[in-house]
């Protein structure tokens, strides 16, 4: 506990601190130490003022500091690679360079092609929309990005989130032209969203969700996606529409005497075991890197040309069948010749709703999953940048994946992102640049091998170290986490995500209103070190002096819980004080520093802690204030309601002035 000085050992401690003020106060032991004042800071022209808070709002990274006295033609090229950023890099690429990225592209080409078209069954979608996503926004990413490493693609979480949204607004199975117009309307809004965020410099909203709530989020969602991969691996026909796991668990059990088809299991399961290997051998090591990365690829050729030398599809073993290249299935045009549906990706204007019911719905779900796109994508861009020691512009970013899916959209794309999975790859397969993404782009099954490659890529998702860690570190944290991957479990993904959000924001709310407050005490062996006494127990309380700390500004929203906080705190104290026949308190010195702002609100709250101290005989004392506290403090003429000299440029200074005067009060 916090040890008060004793009577024994009073005049020992007022020496102690009188001494360490300045030899000025050594001619008489009662004369006023000396103390710094609080300066007060000019005054600043509102304009200015307004200015300086938006770009330190907007801007705080200076974007335009390389445009400084340079010539027009200078800025010109530098406009240019700020949109660009591969006319930058691109100056000093090479063909060493070139080799890494070839290397890295051509084994995340062999990842991805399985990958995307169980992913686009994910979103309910044909699988070669999910092949079309791996082509063209790659290729924008590639010019208009700054991270060197992250690969773009369909990812699951995002595939699962937009089948989801999108299937409780047209059925896919029933209007499967309909759905699909409505998955290109909200990719299309996904990217607005997405560059709008990035134009306007807002990135630093999708830092509200936590990174507790994605962890569980995605944890959720890789447990939900697993699941859904059942239908798959068991070969169940019918299976249900929810995603929650008691709706998937009953549709399992429901089907297993008649639904579930033994060779498209022991397939399945035989291609779990294997990559399972596969991936235990790229972590031991590490030079085979490459042997969990095309893994999925050469199952997927071995088990196409099995099925079909047996004709196991003819003994209930479902297969992707035909993709098809450059599809257009307009409504308007049923019986399009083949020779005008040719090419890679078809162009999908005319299937973008822009206007009528849908194009609202498109909207509300496209922002829904661009905000879940960009957390993935900058929180991987920003782990491989910190690895390989470069910077990331996340609005920059922002920029690129909208472009990148606004373009999707008008070409048969649905909501492209980082994909994890494959950036580890491209990280590990030595990429240099995002040139990697350009031939990855430009490289060009049974359902049981699509379900495997898919659980398989998830499992990763669940990530039980960062939930272990969280539980150490912050309940809160672990129960916004919990509630997320509970959500998207039992609920479905949206609830999940709500839930993910309303926790981070709540979190927010209760660190706002319920800031938190300590008592200080000198820390023995120093003179002038004050510190909480729950931290520190040996710390020394002031006899007759209660020192309060306020760890955080001072607003509308909790400017009375702080002052009743503190009253608390005193009354608390002044029992105890009782109890132990102690002096009473005169001083109540309040520790400003940590107090960054404080508006009306928090100081007519200082106004009427002032009054409910001056009914108890208690002086109140304010010490360490900040230069945006102070101004507003000489505004309000707070000072002036205190009293001279009662604001202190530190809690020491406060310390010696009020032992000084205690010593001349009766």
């Amino acid at each position: 506990m916090a040890k008060n000085v004793s009577d024994e050992h009073g005049s020992k401690g007022v020496e102690t601190i009188s001494s360490s003020s300045s030899c000025q106060s050594s001619s008489s032991p009662r004369s006023s130490p000396y103390v710094h004042e609080v300066g007060v800071p000019p005054k600043q022209n509102l304009l200015k003022e307004i200015a300086a808070a938006v770009k330190e709002t907007l801007f705080a990274d200076d974007p335009l500091r390389h445009f400084k006295d340079q010539p027009s033609s200078k800025k010109f090229i530098l406009g240019l690679q700020a949109i660009f950023p591969i006319l930058e890099w691109g100056k000093h690429y090479n063909l060493s360079k070139f080799k890494g990225d070839l290397i890295a592209g051509l084994t995340i080409a062999s990842l991805c092609i399985p990958q995307d078209i169980g992913y686009a069954k994910l979103a309910n979608l044909e699988p070669q929309y999910g092949l079309y996503s791996s082509f063209v926004p790659p290729l924008i990413y590639a010019f208009m990005g700054s991270s060197r490493d992250i690969a773009i693609g369909p990812v699951a979480v995002v595939s699962l989130l937009l089948g989801s949204l999108l299937q409780d607004e047209i059925d896919s199975s029933t209007n499967p032209v309909g759905y699909r117009h409505l998955a290109f309307t909200a990719t299309f809004f996904a990217g607005l969203t997405q560059f709008i965020l990035g134009f306007l410099r807002l990135g630093f909203l999708i830092d509200f969700l936590s990174h507790a709530a994605i962890v569980g989020f995605m944890g959720g969602a890789a447990v939900t996606i697993a699941l859904q991969q059942l239908k798959g691996l068991l070969g169940i026909k019918k299976f249900t529409k929810d995603t929650n796991i008691v709706s998937v668990m009953s549709s399992v059990f429901s089907s297993a005497r008649h639904g579930w088809n033994w060779n498209t299991i022991l397939i399945g399961i035989s291609f779990l075991i294997f990559l399972s290997v596969t991936k235990y051998i790229g972590k031991k090591q590490k030079k085979f890197f490459w042997v969990p990365a095309i893994a999925p690829l050469i199952f997927v050729i071995i088990s196409t040309v099995s099925v079909y030398a047996t004709r196991a599809d003819k003994h209930g073993v479902e297969i992707v069948k035909n993709i098809r290249k450059g599809c257009w299935e307009e409504t308007e045009q049923p019986k399009q010749s083949e020779s005008t549906t040719g090419g890679i990706n078809p162009p999908s204007v005319k299937e973008i709703f822009f206007s009528g019911q849908y194009a609202g719905k498109g909207f509300k779900i496209g922002v829904v999953s661009s905000m879940i796109a960009l957390t993935e994508a900058v929180a991987i861009g920003r782990t491989f940048a910190s690895m390989k020691d470069y910077q990331l512009d996340g609005n920059k970013e922002m920029i690129a994946l909208g472009t990148m899916n606004i373009v999707g959209s008008m070409t048969s794309c649905y909501v492209a992102t980082g994909s994890f999975s494959r950036s580890a790859v491209n990280y590990m397969s030595g990429c240099e640049t995002a040139v990697s993404n350009i031939v990855m782009a430009c490289v060009y099954t049974p359902n049981a091998i699509l379900a495997s490659i898919i659980i398989s890529a998830v499992v990763g998702l669940v990530d039980i170290e960062a939930v272990t860690l969280i539980w150490k570190i912050d309940k809160f944290d672990f129960i916004a986490c919990m509630g997320a991957f509970f959500g998207v479990v039992f609920s479905s993904v949206e609830v999940g995500l709500v839930i993910a959000v309303s926790i981070s924001f709540a979190k927010i709310l209760l660190q706002v209103t319920r800031p938190r407050t300590a008592i200080l005490g000198k820390v023995p062996r120093t003179a002038t070190v004050y510190r909480n006494i729950q931290q520190y127990p040996d710390a020394t309380k002031v006899p007759g002096i209660l020192i309060v700390r306020v760890d955080s500004a001072i607003y509308f929203s909790n400017s009375n819980y702080v002052k009743e906080r503190i009253l608390r705190w005193l009354a608390d104290e002044e029992e105890h004080v009782k109890e132990n026949s102690q002096p009473r308190f005169q001083y109540l010195i309040i520790e400003m520093g940590p107090v960054t702002d404080i508006d009306t609100c928090g100081i007519h709250a200082l106004e009427e802690l002032f009054r409910a101290l001056q009914k108890r005989d208690i002086k109140l004392v304010l010490a360490n204030p900040g230069p945006v506290v102070v101004d507003k403090l000489h505004a309000s003429k707070f000072q002036e309601l205190i009293g001279e000299g009662r604001i202190f440029l530190t809690v020491a200074d406060a310390v010696r002035t009020c032992y000084s005067k205690m010593e001349l009060e009766p």
